[in-house]
């Protein structure tokens, strides 16, 4: 995704009065997904999701995504691709996020190393795993479509 559509998705999100962006990662190498499982005493622990997280003040999505990646499963992003869609959610405190998917490309596809989750699977299919409500749809439609 160019940078210039990213950062417009920026601005409709100040627009809109979200409060906290996330971004997150779909990452397929050979046909199976990257997830990974939320620690049993996380908020909504013990889900799957894809790797990422919130974007920090003054970052860019696409700095925030290269960086949630890395931080959380060593690897590396060489490029964002496709825009898979947002979703909003209001946290317990009542704070307005909002979601940001992406593909991405890795280099080098190797060994993934944790450091907020519990497991990591590659999968093929969503009902592999349980994953929250507004990410399998997101999963769905892109193993349909890939």
């Amino acid at each position: 995704m160019h940078v210039a559509d990213m950062a417009a998705l920026a601005r409709q999100d100040t627009a809109d009065g979200v409060e906290q962006q996330i971004v997150a990662a779909l990452i397929d190498v050979g046909g199976r997904v990257l997830l990974v499982r939320r620690c049993a005493g996380d908020s909504r622990g013990g889900e799957w999701e894809f790797p990422g997280g919130k974007v920090d003040p003054g970052e860019d999505l696409r700095t925030a995504l290269t960086r949630e990646v890395r931080e959380e499963t060593g690897l590396r992003v060489t490029r964002v691709g496709r825009y898979l869609g947002s979703f909003d959610y209001t946290t317990r405190s009542g704070r307005y996020h909002r979601q940001h998917t992406f593909t991405v490309v890795v280099e080098p596809a190797g060994e993934v190393h944790l450091t907020e989750h519990d497991a990591h699977a590659w999968v093929t299919t969503a009902d592999e795993v349980r994953l929250g409500p507004e990410l399998a749809p997101i999963l769905d439609t892109y193993l349909t479509a890939r």
